[in-house]
């Protein structure tokens, strides 16, 4: 039996270079990066070079990347961090409804203490209109967040025009790019954002470290408290090692992006015209073009995702039905809800989201693997229905 990993949205391997760069840290320089001593300052300056990295991969200064545990902590930094400096006449947020959870729950953390929380709306293929959020925004909102791409169907969202009506109308736009950076082209100024949410092990980097970008001037209520850590945003001792081969990540990230990008394009066209042509009654989810170049998100009708997912891993494939952190609900994909599915149909969604390392032979694979484990699991369900 094959092994073929296709989760790559939910996390990513670890990069062998960025393990490397890491390890001296995990053994030798051990300091604490806020004691003056050697060790400290080594540490230090090991964190000073990863910061500089990663904005000048975001193309914004150092002193605007706080360093978080995630990119979970890095949205909720960005939307409840900011929302408690807003002024008592300016509580109003706008959210997309497909955003994920760590931003949709942190807006929702705000509701009982006197926050008003407006969901944008979005098309059948997962896009907000930014004429919509132009019609949303009111005296009184201080917030919008939209993510770069759907972390379930992929799909992009004009982020760039959004940010542009943000700045026009006086509003902080934060943007939730773990989905991106790495591997599209993410720049802070260019998409116009005031709040930018990123995360290593995205892109081959370590789990256990995400940054926040905050413009500066952005006013903003640290979450952590006790130490001055991160320009006093987020008080806690540096994850260095993580830190570090967040870096080494993205370092390696930029440098292959454009082609990992073209070769990803061209597999995951290939895999969903294959799929589409030999299995009947599927439909591809999200936006056909302007999508993600490793995603491809497909509803087989009929096909619960939950049956499909165990018939796929008993054949070595890893996939899934949307974001990690919700695996194991019951309840259907938020997202394919406000797409306007019905609840069964929102079932019935699984997302393929290939790597660096996914080749033609093992999407072959899972496309003849597909095609016999939908075939057996129709026929199940249509035996069950007729018993009945």
């Amino acid at each position: 039996m094959r092994s073929v990993y296709l989760d790559h949205a939910a996390t990513t391997p670890l990069d062998p270079e960025a393990r490397r760069a890491m390890e001296p840290f995990l053994k030798d320089a051990f300091g604490n990066p806020s004691s003056l001593h050697g060790w400290g300052r080594q540490a230090r300056l090991a964190i000073d070079e990863a910061r500089e990295t990663i904005a000048r991969a975001l193309g914004c200064d150092p002193a605007e990347i706080c360093f978080t545990s995630s990119g979970t902590e890095a949205c909720n930094l960005a939307i409840i961090g900011t929302s408690l400096k807003a002024p008592a006449h300016r509580r109003h947020l706008l959210v997309s409804a497909v955003e994920h959870h760590a931003v949709l729950n942190a807006a929702e953390w705000l509701r009982p203490i006197g926050y008003e929380v407006e969901q944008l709306p979005v098309d059948s293929y997962g896009q907000v209109d930014p004429d919509e959020v132009r019609r949303r925004i009111r005296p009184d909102t201080w917030l919008v967040s939209v993510m770069h791409a759907n972390n379930e169907i992929g799909t992009l969202q004009p982020v760039e025009v959004i940010g542009a009506i943000c700045r026009e109308r006086g509003v902080l736009f934060h943007v939730d790019a773990v989905q991106t950076f790495g591997l599209l082209h993410v720049q802070v100024e260019q998409i116009g954002s005031d709040l930018l949410s990123v995360s290593a092990h995205k892109l081959y980097g370590p789990k256990g470290v995400g940054a926040l970008y905050i413009r500066a001037g952005t006013p903003l209520q640290p979450l952590l408290v006790g130490g001055g850590q991160e320009r006093e945003r987020r008080a806690g001792t540096e994850n260095v090692a993580g830190i570090v081969g967040f870096a080494k990540a993205v370092e390696i990230a930029e440098a292959r992006r454009d082609e990992d990008a073209q070769r990803l394009a061209a597999l995951r066209d290939h895999f969903i015209d294959q799929v589409l042509k030999r299995i009947p009654d599927t439909i591809l989810t999200g936006h056909p073009e302007q999508r993600l170049p490793s995603n491809a998100h497909f509803r087989f009708v009929g096909v619960p995702a939950d049956s499909l997912l165990i018939a796929l891993d008993r054949n070595g494939i890893a996939a899934s039905s949307g974001a990690a952190c919700s695996a194991g609900s019951l309840e259907p994909s938020h997202v394919l809800l406000a797409l306007g599915w019905e609840e069964d149909a929102a079932q019935q969604g699984i997302r393929f989201t290939l790597g660096r390392h996914t080749t033609q032979a093992e999407l072959d694979y899972v496309v003849a693997v597909l095609e016999q484990e939908v075939a057996r699991i129709r026929a199940i369900c249509d035996s069950s229905r007729n018993k009945e």
